[in-house]
């Protein structure tokens, strides 16, 4: 059965009442609001890549084709946060930004081994905003890894404004480049000898 927006939607009903009832034994973050954007994304999603969520993955599970029993039972069971699957290729962790370096891992590996497979990576907009997603972009690029990140921004860094947290935008006047040539190599300090 294809998962549209009202699918989708119900199923994280079924999960919102449920943690109402206290069923559910551990905590939740809901989706909602990104319906139709996922949905469109996971159309270029191949069964054989890999996913890497975050703690608000059950739409991505859903959608990367991990069975709705198999996501509603680790929901209840308390792994709502840490959905994973070595079958399905999928991995969240509840640690801001956690599942980064080890998609850009991934994606390496894909790539020495010349594999036909691509990493998603979906990351919130407070993930994007730290160090670690500059330093994965840059290598992911430097090294053209198979590899797409995808930032799902509702205005949020959990429930504080990200943009009220981290600033709007880059002010590139703080920042001055140039390139130059060094004339000698990079070397340590040479121990001196004992006598």
């Amino acid at each position: 059965m294809t998962w549209t927006v009202e699918r989708l939607r119900d199923f994280e009903a079924r999960v919102k009442a449920a943690a109402e009832r206290g069923e559910v034994n551990g905590p939740v973050h809901l989706s909602g609001g990104n319906e139709e954007q996922l949905i469109e994304i996971f159309r270029d999603i191949k069964p054989g890549d890999w996913c890497f969520s975050t703690w608000r993955n059950h739409y991505h599970a859903l959608l990367h084709g991990i069975p709705e029993n198999h996501v509603w039972e680790e929901i209840i069971a308390g792994r709502s946060i840490s959905l994973n699957s070595a079958y399905h290729r999928f991995y969240s962790s509840a640690i801001v930004g956690g599942c980064l370096p080890i998609a850009v891992g991934v994606a390496a590996a894909i790539k020495r081994e010349q594999r036909e497979r691509h990493v998603w990576c979906f990351v919130g907009d407070m993930a994007a905003s730290i160090g670690v997603f500059h330093d994965v972009m840059s290598y992911s690029i430097g090294h053209s890894l198979p590899i797409t990140f995808v930032i799902e921004d509702n205005g949020f860094s959990t429930n504080t404004p990200t943009r009220e947290t981290w600033g709007c935008g880059t002010d590139w006047n703080m920042v001055r480049y140039y390139k130059y040539q060094r004339t000698g190599p990079h070397v340590g300090i040479r121990q001196r000898e004992t006598l």
